[in-house]
């Protein structure tokens, strides 16, 4: 037996289900979209009403509930042309031939808006107010043809004309341009789920959504690097870098920087000048490449080719670190945001960062294996 108190909670938690949710728009973008649809409804009432100035319907009703869609929300689906224009069209079409051969008026008006419901799913086009197009016709008794071409597609293609017109040149595209997964790959090493894993979710939830799959991936990514901001918001690269770091000269030879890479087990070695400044970077890779490697079994001989010195004045054969080093070194400052190397390692391919002073001086560099685990300290907190 429920108490009192149990069902006074679960009466709370119902009723607070009721309450809207706030917009989330500024005024600026508020007003925008209210003079969007103002313009739109007055163009497309007066070129209708010259259109159809013998008739005396030019203008439906439904038609202003597609402004509230095309103005306030271009990006949805909902209010995309095709399916403005083919929610509304095919919608009296249904309600014209529901009107015409169902004599009930009760049961036409709701087969009209089922059956409106099941074309608008079957052609793509789910457009709210179509449901209100068809029961629209089945109530007025219209049972002639022309009145789908006129005043409804009319109607609709003048709105939607006047929506791609207004909405593009106040900065919101439209038709709008979907982010297709492409776009978002900038963000894709870095993501805690895939575009498969979203549609399974969608699969799960079973409900139309009024927000593009592909769009609600950039949504759910940005939240993510906002997430990543917020954990990682005030970490500086010095609190994370290794400092002191191992770094050699322009003229120090292969066989001293190899021996200093794998005596403390790094994979870069920073390169300075006399006065700490970074001219460039030697990692195994330039290593390997200089060698020649081509398969794993003349790794240990190529390698070892490339240490030995010539003994020569002038040799074609590198035989210091600056001449395999990497000369465009990026480096990063000890002061700067940890979360805005993110990039850099998830999608530009560094691995290692020298990390500078002020005065330009190398003092410490980081690794994505510094950057992982003080993402997974923040996380763990």
């Amino acid at each position: 037996m429920p108490t009192l108190h149990t069902i006074r909670l679960a009466a709370y938690q119902w009723g607070a289900r009721l309450v809207p949710n706030p917009i989330k728009t500024t005024a600026k973008e508020q007003m925008r979209a209210i003079l969007g649809a103002a313009i739109g409804l007055v163009f497309t009432a007066f070129i209708s009403q010259h259109l159809g100035h013998d008739l005396s319907l030019w203008l439906v009703a439904p038609v202003g509930a597609s402004a509230v869609l095309i103005f306030t929300t271009p990006s949805s689906p909902l209010a995309q042309p095709w399916a403005v224009v083919g929610g509304n069209t095919l919608s009296a079409l249904v309600g014209l031939a529901c009107a015409t051969y169902v004599p009930n008026l009760l049961i036409a008006a709701a087969l009209a808006v089922a059956l409106a419901m099941a074309v608008m799913l079957a052609s793509r086009c789910i457009h709210p107010p179509g449901g209100a197009m068809a029961l629209l016709v089945v109530l007025t008794h219209e049972s002639a043809l022309a009145f789908v071409a006129f005043p409804v597609l009319t109607n609709s293609v003048l709105l939607v004309v006047l929506g791609m017109l207004y909405n593009s040149w106040t900065g919101h595209p439209y038709p709008h341009h979907t982010v297709r997964a492409e776009e978002n790959d900038a963000m894709t090493n870095t993501s805690l789920f895939t575009k498969a894993d979203l549609d399974a979710a969608l699969t799960h939830y079973n409900e139309v959504l009024d927000v593009n799959p592909d769009d609600l991936i950039g949504l759910l990514r940005h939240a993510q690097a906002a997430a990543y901001q917020r954990t990682l918001g005030e970490l500086r690269c010095q609190d994370i870098m290794t400092s002191d770091p191992i770094s050699v000269q322009f003229g120090t030879s292969l066989q001293e920087a190899w021996a200093l890479m794998r005596q403390f087990h790094v994979k870069a070695l920073p390169i300075v000048d006399q006065a700490k400044h970074v001219v460039g970077i030697v990692t195994v890779s330039d290593f390997l490449r200089h060698a020649g490697i081509h398969a794993a079994d003349d790794l240990a001989t190529r390698v070892q080719a490339l240490l030995r010195p010539s003994g020569l004045s002038h040799s074609e054969r590198p035989e210091v670190v600056g001449q395999i080093m990497t000369r465009k070194v990026r480096v990063a400052s000890a002061q700067g945001h940890a979360v805005d190397l993110l990039p850099l390692f998830s999608t530009a391919g560094h691995h290692h960062l020298p990390i500078i002073n002020e005065d330009k001086k190398l003092i410490g560099i980081l690794t994505q294996t510094d950057l992982v685990k003080a993402l997974s300290r923040s996380i763990q907190r």
